[in-house]
């Protein structure tokens, strides 16, 4: 049940920035044209990406349980993780969020091809994490 209500929350954000501001909540993208924000853009992007931090405090005070890794992982885990995410981000042009909530929604061919790609490739990197680690 918690899937389905975060699932509703995000599609919910989505929508409303995209009929809102008229812009896709591409949390790769939002973040990278926060760095370089044209003149107009650099508040909503801000804001958008507080939103997501202060989300996660949120769920720290109210719901810990939520955010509780399963296994042990090792410093260089995080680092290869998300060295591997911002290469995929830059690869596919976009991140889960843009193409997989956004771009699907709109029926977009190329976001369905990349969130396949994110979805298998993420599946093997889980196969590789349990060789070196051990299944969670």
């Amino acid at each position: 049940m918690d899937a389905v209500a975060g699932g509703a929350l995000i599609g919910l954000a989505a929508s409303l920035l995209l009929v809102a501001n008229g812009k896709i909540a591409g949390v790769s993208g939002i973040l990278g044209g926060t760095l370089s924000a044209q003149r107009g853009e650099f508040w909503w992007r801000l804001s958008f990406l507080t939103g997501l931090i202060f989300g996660g405090f949120i769920l720290q005070v109210f719901a810990p349980e939520v955010l509780r890794v399963a296994g042990p992982a090792l410093p260089w885990d995080y680092i290869a993780g998300g060295l591997l995410v911002g290469i995929g981000t830059l690869l596919g042009n976009g991140c889960t969020s843009g193409h997989g909530v956004c771009g699907i929604s709109r029926f977009s061919p190329r976001s369905l091809v990349a969130t396949c790609t994110f979805i298998a490739f993420g599946v093997v990197s889980s196969k590789i994490f349990d060789w070196f680690h051990g299944p969670l």
